[in-house]
């Protein structure tokens, strides 16, 4: 299989990870009137077929006892398990993030759901798989996660986006959180216990857990969603075919970013490359501000939020960095 043998090619791979985490709703801001519910499906399609594309490529070059077939079978079936659970427990996070975006908005409900899991998930990976320095580390999570709170900040400035808050929306959000951290810690466990996985059979295994789970939940939100009226299937086979290909798009997209994100664990541990992979809030702060205009007109205050937010997450870039060169 293909790894970084260097921290600085790690560190591109877990780059990439962020922009990808960062980018891929866009694909679905181009899917105007297409239910979110919906479009699920078709995003968790292209995650699965990503992760297998890079599973027979990357993962299987050069054939060995890791690439990915060998490895799938000589495994622990435990650490398939971990792997799968983690993705199971991802989508469900997934859902009620975004449930929450539309409850909640976006000011409160993504800083408080990435927040929470930007610390769960790098505490416990780092308990787990103690790589680098804990100090640095720290410091890093703890500047990303002020990033996370700034961006909120401007976007809670900015008069035509905030939305009230409601206590069923925060709850939501705080699950959401925790939940999208718990992920991390299992992930761990499939690429550090007896007989683990290689990144990408884990990539593999996390794809159909998430696959999985959509059949269970996915369908219950169709069917009880969180917000607006129950969502037939029908909407799914009458969309436009683009809006398909743009939904498996973003999913390929997504699995990018999981898959480059765990070959990067591979050399500096789950703990790091997680942490420099939820830095995607400043990605998607980009594209709202570039090509979405979200922030036009926006007041003094809201863009010395932003600025500061960007400032904070290459602090925290910074330290996370030395925190494996010093580990």
């Amino acid at each position: 299989m293909i790894v970084p043998l260097t921290f600085s090619l790690a560190l591109l791979m877990m780059i990439v990870s962020t922009v990808c985490w960062g980018s891929w709703a866009n694909t679905y801001k181009l899917t105007p009137n297409y239910r979110f519910e919906l479009f699920y499906w078709d995003y968790a399609v292209g995650v699965v077929l990503l992760t297998l594309l890079l599973a027979f490529t990357m993962g299987s070059a050069p054939h060995g006892p890791l690439s990915f077939l060998p490895n799938l079978g000589s495994a622990a079936p435990a650490n398939l398990f971990y792997a799968a659970l983690g993705g199971f427990i991802f989508n469900i996070a997934n859902l009620l993030l975004v449930a929450g975006i539309e409850i909640a908005g976006l000011a409160v409900a993504f800083p408080l759901s990435i927040g929470i899991a930007l610390v769960e998930g790098v505490a416990l990976s780092y308990a787990i798989q103690s790589k680098g320095n804990a100090v640095l580390l720290g410091s890093g999570v703890a500047f990303a996660l002020l990033a996370v709170i700034l961006i909120g900040r401007a976007y809670a400035n900015l008069g035509t986006r905030n939305a009230a808050a409601s206590r069923r929306g925060i709850v939501i959000c705080i699950v959401s959180g925790f939940l999208m951290g718990a992920f991390a810690p299992l992930v761990t466990r499939a690429l550090t216990a007896a007989r683990p996985l290689t990144p990408y059979t884990t990539a593999v295994c996390f794809a159909v857990g998430a696959f999985v789970c959509c059949f269970i939940v996915n369908i219950w939100f169709m069917r009880r969603p969180l917000t607006g009226d129950p969502v037939p299937f029908s909407g799914f086979f009458q969309a436009r075919p683009a809006y398909h290909l743009i939904g498996i798009f973003g999913g390929a997209v997504w699995a990018v970013g999981l898959v480059f994100n765990l070959v990067a664990a591979n050399l500096v541990g789950v703990s790091i490359s997680y942490a420099i992979g939820q830095a995607s809030p400043m990605i998607a702060a980009l594209w709202g501000v570039l090509v979405w205009k979200e922030f036009r007109g926006a007041g003094s205050k809201s863009k010395l939020y932003l600025a500061a937010m960007f400032v904070c997450y290459l602090a925290a870039l910074i330290l996370i960095a030395k925190a494996y060169q010093s580990g």
